[in-house]
């Protein structure tokens, strides 16, 4: 897939606002200043589009994005940073709990982490919601460019094997903003889901413990 148009469309802070025009939707999780805004950037061909804050915490809404006139990346906010109050973690966590339980639009989301660390409790507990909610994702393992090739396989055997067993992660991908790897199979990733992925069930129905909050 090449993507010739990206554009922001709008920054939610109510579920209730998230448009309604049936467009599907590939969302990106993870930590704060995970690099989720340079991703969007690289992988839109525009330096710009997603504000890039060298401050953790700063995406406090659902972004909108629209692609090619015909789906939408949607940045959600990153969870994880100690400064942010405990009022506004609380609401991250609705506000993200809420449109990745009950958003039918939704058909893929790209789990980010950080390749020089091993992923925190909380990006496990994400993996586990999205386990939880029965939705596809991918987990990127980004800023590979700050590690020494000699280290990369084994830094990204070290993530997964964090990680462990996983029911609908459809595979790990390494990714750097900076020199471009990884773009061009996330881009072919999207498309797969894009077009061809329906998300086979229906949120009321779902069984079993409540996932953990994430914050």
């Amino acid at each position: 897939m090449k993507i010739t148009s990206a554009r922001f469309i709008a920054s939610l802070s109510d579920i209730r606002q998230l448009p309604t025009d049936g467009l599907p939707e590939v969302a990106l999780v993870g930590r704060s200043n995970v690099g989720k805004s340079s991703l969007i950037n690289k992988i839109c061909n525009k330096k710009n589009l997603a504000f890039v804050s060298s401050t953790p915490g700063k995406t406090q809404t659902i972004n909108f994005f629209l692609i090619n006139e015909s789906f939408y990346i949607v940045d959600l906010p990153g969870y994880g940073y100690a400064k942010v109050p405990e009022h506004v973690k609380a609401g991250w966590s609705k506000l993200i709990e809420n449109y990745l339980g009950g958003r039918e639009q939704l058909k893929l989301v790209l789990h980010i982490v950080d390749a020089r660390h091993e992923p925190t409790e909380l990006d496990k507990m994400m993996a586990g919601w999205l386990d939880y909610f029965k939705i596809p994702y991918v987990i990127v393992i980004t800023k590979i460019d700050k590690i020494a090739r000699s280290k990369i396989a084994r830094q990204v055997e070290m993530i997964k094997n964090a990680f462990g067993k996983l029911r609908y992660c459809q595979q790990f991908v390494t990714f750097s903003a900076i020199t471009g790897v990884g773009k061009n199979e996330l881009l072919s990733i999207i498309e797969q889901y894009i077009g061809s992925v329906q998300r086979g069930k229906n949120i009321s129905k779902t069984q079993g413990r409540q996932p953990q909050k994430v914050s």
